[in-house]
């Protein structure tokens, strides 16, 4: 490619809340985009914001927001943010995360941007009550009108946003089969583990090649549905003392914190190994039997994508995005959110069951590379970029 060419690259500016979204979530997104754009980040500061600049190659700029309401924050990250694109001139803005989603788009609305895309990923809004909840359809509402287009990243967000009016059904689209970011299947694969790794951190944890292992992976909050995991595990432990839950994730006791009693189990109970967050999962998916995916609300779990990938079959709710990945009765079961009796009674199955449970893995990888693999959802997302480009 010619210099002269590099200098005609429409600029594509990328924004999330907090910079691990931008690391973690959009992960070999923005060097793949860089060949055909001018790919700068915008996030908040902080070493992830650096690591995206150093791991991507793209310029990058600090932006300070929060997670939570805070109306003047809010309003001092909209202004800085309209100062910042009306210098950079950008044709399109791409904003993830609900807060970044609802700045992102009223700042580029205001500074006259051609192309304002928004990503939605979950709907936090979907397990408030009251006046929150007015508050949040509020903000998805003008989310939307800024925006000139609406990606939700699976077609049961797609349904929830058109049935509750968020959006023209027009302005809507997913990308691909769903997911933000799709999955690198040449890292989450189970050869990727060796058999000595495999050894070495099953004795770490005291497990034995006869435990039976459901692991969980994600934050350790309510809404993930950890009470009602640990809850059932207890139970079920109790018939089959050789079953063992892996909890890899970390806790967030402000946000969302666990019950007291589940806090108190999962310290007491030896069957219960919570190791924290973990850089590298895949060793952990590789000495476990299924995962557990008990969740309130998602967009497109990641997690659900990586454990099929690499192998595992699933138990997750029959919530938007999970009952998308899993198929019920062939890469995993369902269950209703909330529903301790439910999940233990589908964890039973598991144990009890063993060729259910190896009917269910041997589709498990295959169904997830056929479905999800990254440079597919990146190929798709590039066509809709160039087809909106083409009618600025």
């Amino acid at each position: 490619m010619s210099s002269g060419s590099i200098m005609t690259k429409a600029k594509l500016i990328r924004i999330t809340t907090v910079p691990v979204s931008l690391k973690i979530l959009l992960k070999g997104q923005h060097r793949f985009m860089s060949d055909h754009y001018e790919v700068v980040g915008v996030s908040s500061p902080g070493t992830e914001l650096d690591d995206v600049a150093n791991d991507e190659g793209i310029r990058v700029i600090p932006l300070t927001m929060t997670r939570v309401i805070s109306p003047l924050k809010d309003l001092k990250a909209l202004f800085a943010l309209y100062r910042i694109l009306k210098k950079e001139k950008p044709l399109i803005v791409h904003s993830h995360t609900p807060k970044a989603g609802i700045v992102g788009m009223a700042a580029a609305y205001m500074a006259r941007v051609p192309l304002r895309l928004h990503t939605v990923a979950g709907m936090p809004l979907l397990e408030a009550r009251g006046n929150k909840r007015r508050v949040l359809n509020w903000v998805e509402k003008m989310t939307y009108r800024f925006a000139t287009h609406v990606y939700p990243n699976s077609h049961e967000l797609e349904k929830i946003i058109i049935k509750e009016k968020f959006a023209k059904p027009s302005k809507i689209k997913v990308i691909a089969n769903g997911s933000s970011n799709g999955i690198d299947v040449d890292y989450f694969d189970p050869q990727t583990i060796s058999e000595s790794a495999k050894t070495d951190l099953l004795e770490q944890l005291s497990l034995t090649a006869n435990d039976f292992v459901f692991v969980f992976v994600g934050r350790l909050v309510g809404d993930k549905g950890i009470n009602e995991m640990v809850a059932a595990f207890s139970e079920i432990h109790k018939r089959h003392p050789q079953t063992k839950l892996l909890l890899v994730g970390p806790e967030e006791r402000e946000l969302d914190p666990l019950l007291k009693n589940t806090l108190t189990e999962i310290d007491t109970n030896r069957a219960i190994l919570a190791v924290g967050y973990q850089n590298d999962v895949r060793p952990y998916f590789a000495i476990s039997n299924a995962l557990v995916f008990p969740s309130y609300r998602e967009g497109f779990p990641n997690v659900v994508m990586q454990a099929g990938a690499m192998g595992l079959p699933s138990i997750v709710t029959n919530i938007n995005g999970c009952n998308e990945i899993v198929i019920n009765g062939e890469n995993g079961v369902w269950v209703q959110p909330k529903s301790t009796e439910e999940l233990q009674e589908s964890m039973l199955r598991f144990i009890e069951n063993p060729d259910l449970t190896k009917k269910l893995q041997a589709n498990a990888r295959k169904m997830i590379v056929d479905r999800y693999q990254r440079q597919y959802v990146w190929n798709a997302l590039l066509e809709e970029y160039k087809k909106l480009e083409a009618n600025v």
